[in-house]
């Protein structure tokens, strides 16, 4: 970031996910810039638990970085939350919140779609409404490239109709994007809406392609591919989103907009990448297509480019070498971790 970002950035800052894959990230920045971070996680069960606590363990490392463990369903918890901020500053908790607490993932979505609905649009209800109360004027909402449904040409703008999506998880975020315009028509809350596309790196979901990928070759384990390969990801370095999401604290009134590499891979390609950083051959198994899946997400991040200022920086070359890198260091009990 640039040198004067930290009189550009708000000083004190509310990250919800705290640590989840990107939203540790975002803590760690900006507590790099000289903000005043406070950090919480419900520290859910979607997948192993072992990764959230690596994160996390990372960030009270750190001084003066504040951490709570709390459901953003808990209202009361969160409400006093807010209400000891306010007494100490005596004045609004926080000047922004950045909310990346959410239930990830299409295919699990499919399958409990209620936990879904419960922590991606009550959670994401109740901090804004919080934000109301206590007058917050800045909202960052975490969403996602799942929005586009498979209906539309490549590369995907944020213009396009959003309103035929092909899995839970994608319908909650929708439903939370309507409730953050309805805040600012409302109450005039600042909002800044981000639609990610397919986040990896370090200690990343295991859910997601590249770890998944990396363990099992690695491990000489087989990797299970949904249809063909051909499918295409816009895979984008979580540094790269975390760095999007702090500039997106900035005032913007309400916008929406797209953070993405603009440079989609073939599942196969990534495979390949793989073997090669690794030295070791895949052991492919191949299974039909799943229906909730989307045959390509590719970003058009034009927008954020003008509104922002931001571009990914990081190449997928690198981000795998550094995500190999974090992986061996930590194998032990990274092998361990259950990436079906």
């Amino acid at each position: 970031m640039a040198e004067d970002s930290p009189h550009l950035l708000p000083k004190k800052v509310l990250v919800t996910g705290a640590a989840g894959f990107i939203a540790s990230r975002v803590c760690a920045l900006l507590h790099d810039q000289g903000c005043l971070v406070t950090g919480l996680d419900n520290f859910n069960d979607a997948y192993d638990i072992r990764l959230k606590e690596w994160r996390w363990s990372r960030l009270e490392e750190r001084e003066g970085l504040e951490l709570h463990r709390l459901d953003l369903t808990d209202t009361a918890a969160l409400r006093r939350l807010f209400e000891k901020h306010a007494r100490a500053e005596h004045a609004s908790p926080f000047d922004a919140v950045v909310n990346l607490a959410a239930r990830a993932g299409v295919r699990a979505s499919v399958e409990n779609p209620l936990v879904y609905v419960k922590s991606n649009v009550e959670g994401a209800l109740n901090l804004m409404e919080a934000c109301r109360q206590f007058g917050v004027k800045k909202f960052v909402l975490a969403s996602t490239s799942s929005l586009y449904g498979r209906e539309h040409p490549t590369p995907y703008r944020e213009d396009m109709n959003t309103d035929r999506q092909l899995s839970p998880y994608a319908a909650t975020k929708k439903a939370a994007e309507a409730m953050a315009y309805t805040y600012h028509f409302l109450h005039g809350l600042d909002v800044s809406v981000l639609r990610y596309f397919t986040v990896y790196g370090p200690a990343g979901r295991p859910d997601m392609t590249p770890l998944r990928f990396v363990q099992r070759i690695r491990e000489q384990r087989p990797i299970t591919i949904f249809g063909d390969g051909s499918q295409s990801r816009d895979f984008t370095y979580v540094d790269d989103i975390a760095l999007g999401t702090i500039l997106a604290l900035k005032p913007v009134g309400f916008e929406t907009m797209n953070l993405g590499s603009d440079e989609p891979l073939k599942l196969m390609a990534i495979v390949g990448m793989i073997e090669e950083l690794t030295g070791r051959k895949a052991e492919i198994v191949f299974k039909p297509w799943h229906p909730a899946d989307m045959a390509a997400t590719w970003a058009d991040i034009s927008k954020a480019r003008r509104v922002l200022g931001w571009s990914p920086q990081t190449s997928i070359r690198e981000g795998l070498t550094k995500l190999l890198e974090w992986y061996d260091k930590n194998r032990v009990w990274a092998s361990e971790i259950d990436t079906n």
